[in-house]
């Protein structure tokens, strides 16, 4: 026999992947992993003996619960798994997932509607951040799907949903400088020496200037997943920095995200192809896009020259990535114009199916 865990199958973002009630999966971490890698079909490069739709991107899972401190109405766990690899990684955040937390919630009655908006405080468990998610509930009844709402790297329109992040600094590393620096001079063998920062307001990442490596900057993703070449002097460089934002050997994990940077086409304020950290990404994360919005912010760092910022204390960063763009709205401190106090962004998700996946009894017994 096989064993049945009801879950809900949603997109969120520019992702995608089963949504399950902690309480529906088992307590222990190895025999959930366990279950989690037979779900998806991983380790296989198609996964096809899963829900893995054979990319990092659709290779994800949400795990929500209620909330577990006071002020907050949800806890959520997010789980990145790879397609040929037996990995679970629940130590980053992702932005995109964390969009269909509340829908979720509302659809599996483990919180009400408000009214016809629901505003619930939502605590990512990967990194302890907390952020305010708005969802259209019309009447107080219903999750709301349809609307006009569009994100590029999704198709058609939603209806928009909001997440407003309340601390996002330092979310996996010790602050959002992790080096001590804003910009930092390595030299890495195979690489060569380069300019980077090394910056975490929600997503570690390494960015540096396209043209440092060779490159424009506006290559396509599949001609940069292509480029043997440059993904070995990333993986040399993400190594090196790994160490010196105090991650210790990143080898084996999802971070620190590879950036590259060029000045924007498209009348945004810079253009990025992000690795994540092996793969180019289509778009560009969530939480990746608030920290290179952040980046742009801090003088000295390696958008400084390429970057082009609108002026005042509440600044909206167009991030362009391969397949359009992505819009931040940053809060800085009027005493303090480096300093970030508030990042929200608009994101869409969709209920897409709901039922029981089934895996082999090997997996999880009962």
């Amino acid at each position: 026999m096989q064993t049945a865990i009801p879950c809900l199958f949603m997109r969120g973002g520019t992702s995608r992947g089963p949504f399950f009630r902690a309480g529906d999966l088992p307590a222990d971490t190895p025999t959930r992993d366990r279950v989690l890698l037979a779900v998806m079909g991983s380790p296989d490069k198609r996964q096809i003996d899963g829900l893995g739709g054979a990319h990092p991107l659709t290779s994800k899972v949400g795990i929500v619960s209620p909330g577990s401190k006071p002020g907050v109405d949800l806890d959520f766990l997010f789980a990145q798994l790879q397609p040929d690899k037996d990995t679970v990684d629940t130590t980053p955040n992702c932005g995109n997932m964390l969009a269909a937390v509340v829908p979720f919630a509302l659809e599996t009655k483990m919180v009400r509607a408000q009214g016809d908006t629901t505003t619930l405080r939502v605590l990512t468990l990967n990194t302890d951040m907390q952020c305010d998610v708005t969802v259209c509930t019309p009447g107080g009844g219903a999750v709301e799907y349809a609307g006009n709402a569009r994100i590029d790297g999704v198709p058609g329109s939603s209806a928009p949903i909001t997440i407003n992040f309340l601390d996002t600094a330092g979310s996996v590393c010790s602050g959002l400088l992790p080096t001590g620096r804003v910009r930092d001079t390595v030299a890495v063998e195979g690489v060569g020496t380069i300019d980077v920062t090394c910056i975490d307001n929600g997503m570690p990442l390494v960015m540096m200037r396209a043209a440092d490596l060779g490159r424009t900057g506006y290559e396509s993703v599949a001609d940069l997943n292509a480029d043997t070449e440059l993904k070995t002097r990333l993986e040399a460089l993400r190594l090196h920095c790994g160490h010196l934002m105090g991650l210790g050997d990143v080898k084996k994990k999802t971070y620190p995200k590879m950036t590259l940077i060029a000045a924007p086409r498209d009348g945004g304020t810079l253009t990025t192809r992000s690795f994540i950290p092996h793969v180019c990404h289509d778009a560009i994360g969530v939480l990746a896009a608030v920290t290179v919005g952040t980046a742009c912010v801090l003088e000295g760092s390696v958008t400084e020259g390429i970057a082009v910022m609108p002026a005042g204390h509440v600044k909206t960063v167009s991030v362009e990535h391969p397949t359009g763009e992505f819009s931040v709205e940053l809060g800085l401190d009027p005493a303090n114009p480096q300093s970030v106090t508030r990042a929200a962004l608009l994101r869409t998700a969709r209920l897409i199916m709901r039922g029981e996946v089934m895996v082999p009894a090997a997996a999880w017994p009962r």
